[in-house]
């Protein structure tokens, strides 16, 4: 990820909506389907500035691993400590040494996805838990993903194929931020309709008004409380619960 987006995403990251919902989700998600939840052995891969990463601190052994030294330092920033600087494809780790591992928003980062899943089942335990988000819905392309380095945007089809080539049984796999999904459309939509501005592009983080920042992140607390009994039909992105045989 460019500094500048990295900067903009330690100054958001413990009050914006978007990323308050994911840490709230993968948390609980953590919680639900880990065995021995107050001593789990957590690899955060992709950390980015650690907002995540303290979130789980709690639960047992958390490690940061991020290939940007600059997002790494944002982890020190908040007192994390157990940090290493090294890409998803060559894992600096043994075989069988974890409990869980998050995959949050990093594999439309990676050309071979695939062989990333598999090096990310590589450092789990029978039985352990693969936690991935990536950005769903191919037709919402826009600026945003080329500020962020994105090379695509999944379906769930393809999700769960590199999932179950990695000999992984999955355990959910759903649409997430349905809600936001007709609003966010129209925004792309016009932005593709507008002039293009000239220089690198830019994310489309919009950072609302205290209280609407607030009623978006209620609106995907009261979605997560349905996700806990159903899948959602379609969603700003994917999040998968994937078990190691």
């Amino acid at each position: 990820m460019r500094a500048a987006e990295l900067a903009k995403m330690f100054e958001l990251e413990d009050t914006y909506w978007w990323f308050v919902a994911r840490r709230e989700l993968v948390r609980e998600l953590v919680l639900h389907y880990g065995a021995r939840a107050s001593d789990l052995t957590i690899i955060d891969v992709g950390c980015g500035t650690g907002a995540t990463l303290a979130a789980l601190d709690d639960l047992g052994m958390a490690v940061g691993i991020d290939r940007s030294p600059q997002a790494l330092h944002y982890c020190q920033r908040r007192g994390l400590k157990r940090l290493l600087l090294a890409t998803a494809e060559a894992l600096p780790l043994g075989s069988q040494v974890a409990d869980v591992v998050l995959a949050l928003d990093i594999l439309e980062h990676i050309r071979d996805d695939g062989a990333t899943v598999r090096e990310l089942a590589r450092l789990l335990r029978p039985g352990g838990l693969l936690i991935v988000t990536v950005p769903a819905v191919p037709e919402l392309w826009s600026e945003h993903d080329e500020a962020l380095d994105h090379l695509r945007r999944y379906r769930a089809k393809r999700l769960r194929h590199i999932l179950a080539r990695a000999g992984f049984r999955i355990e959910k796999l759903t649409p997430v931020i349905a809600l936001l999904l007709p609003p966010i459309a129209v925004l792309r939509l016009i932005q593709r309709l507008l002039p293009r501005r000239r220089g690198s592009p830019e994310t489309a983080f919009i950072v609302p008004p205290r209280p609407v920042n607030w009623l978006l992140t209620t609106l995907l607390r009261l979605e997560r409380y349905w996700l806990r009994h159903f899948p959602l039909p379609v969603g700003v992105s994917l999040v998968a619960v994937a078990r190691r045989s």
